[in-house]
């Protein structure tokens, strides 16, 4: 049983933001029980955790990060996609074969993973099983939630990193057996895009995702160009997402479409047929100018939307900063283009990084009842000691914070720090 006061926030929809101010979160074995502004008489002496002013928030959700250039995150910002890939992305990944490079990395990726309060995460590794299975077992290891992938790819990329069908399938297989039995951290089959994946691949990962009931993460229409030269890689098929539909690969788990830019319609029809969740990652396609998510039309089209960094696209570890992020693209995309997009306040955007994000890992993300207790402490974002409101604390830590404000973390229960 753990006892927290202070104030609490969280959200119980995309448009509804909750706030209990001075207030008690009770906690029974590592679950929600309740929150009340009184502490009732059964837990009189029991003993509470005071967090004073300081606002308990979920814990973050990135639903998009490649833990194996967590190394580059920063580096190459002045390049377009093709050039970043070719000259940093692609040589820094190969090196992923030697595991003396790879488990340093690795361990410092979850390290700053933790740092920066994200404690449930889809993860793209590389084309490397070896690698691929350290690093899912430190999560596992650490009691973070996670999908991990295994990169497929074998057409259009470099020979360093081209793989023949039948040693990724391989791989694949190996990989997804070895995972049998995790309980936080699973696999989840990785094509890198379409563009880099035979359609000879794709049916088998299709067939493996239906022998190991594992769901799917790949970059769905992230740009003109792979929405176009997935159809010419795969001509009969009408859109991007249609690929993965006619491979089996959308009906075993969790689907999860890195950005999704510009779908067709049929992109959003298939996503929503099989209950997936597309991605909005701000900085990364800020930083490589793919194009700006239309969050405000997709969510009314019913499309399931959540946030994630796309570190090393994106340069910042803290799903927080794309928070603020997303209020302002969102904003800009309305500018340029009010016909097809409304801003979105940052109520929208916090649900986006923790209830809609955590969905996809179970009942995690929010401070409802029977909810996994996997939590943050914010303080320290007032000037002056002229008082805000806890959103409006919680709302500033998202645009000028730093891991400095985040008090205390909560991981199923327990504090790690």
């Amino acid at each position: 049983m753990n006892i927290l006061h202070g104030n609490i926030l969280f959200s119980k929809s995309y448009d509804e933001l909750v706030t209990y101010e001075d207030s008690y979160l009770i906690v029974e074995n590592g679950k929600v029980r309740e929150i009340c502004s009184v502490l009732p008489e059964q837990y009189k002496g029991a003993e509470v955790t005071d967090y004073g002013k300081g606002v308990i928030i979920p814990a973050f959700s990135d639903l998009h990060v490649h833990a194996s250039q967590y190394i580059e995150r920063g580096l190459g910002m002045d390049m377009l996609l093709s050039d970043w890939l070719n000259e940093y992305t692609f040589p820094q990944e190969a090196r992923f074969a030697d595991m003396d490079y790879a488990r340093p990395i690795y361990d410092a990726f979850i390290d700053d993973m933790i740092r920066h309060g994200t404690f449930h995460a889809c993860i793209f590794a590389t084309i490397h099983r070896e690698a691929t299975s350290y690093l899912i077992r430190r999560m596992e290891e650490r009691g973070l939630y996670g999908y991990v992938g295994k990169v497929n790819m074998d057409i259009a990329s470099p020979d360093y990193l081209c793989e023949t069908v039948e040693e990724s399938l391989r791989e694949t297989e190996q990989y997804l057996a070895d995972c049998t039995g995790h309980k936080t951290a699973k696999p989840i089959i990785t094509p890198r895009f379409a563009p880099t994946c035979s359609e000879a691949l794709v049916k088998g990962l299709g067939a493996l995702g239906k022998k190991y009931q594992v769901g799917l993460q790949t970059h769905l229409v992230e740009s003109r160009w792979e929405a176009q030269e997935a159809l010419r890689v795969y001509p009969g098929y009408k859109c991007d997402t249609e690929i993965y539909e006619k491979a089996g690969l959308m009906e075993n788990g969790p689907v999860v479409g890195a950005h999704f830019i510009f779908p067709a319609k049929e992109d959003i029809e298939i996503i929503k047929r099989h209950g997936g969740h597309t991605v909005h990652c701000p900085d990364a396609t800020t930083n490589i100018i793919a194009g700006i998510m239309g969050v405000s039309a997709l969510h009314s089209d019913g499309v399931n939307i959540t946030l994630g960094t796309d570190v090393g696209g994106g340069h910042s570890m803290g799903i927080y900063t794309q928070i603020g992020r997303a209020v302002q693209l969102s904003k800009l995309k309305w500018f340029y283009e009010p016909e097809n997009a409304s801003p979105i306040p940052f109520t929208n955007a916090f649900y986006l990084a923790t209830k809609a994000g955590g969905q996809v890992f179970g009942k995690v993300g929010s401070f409802e009842k029977d909810y996994v207790f996997n939590a943050l402490v914010i303080d320290g974002m007032e000037d002056l000691n002229i008082p805000l409101t806890p959103a409006q604390v919680v709302e500033r830590f998202c645009y000028i914070g730093t891991t400095d404000n985040i008090r205390a973390r909560y991981l199923g229960g327990r504090c790690i720090g």
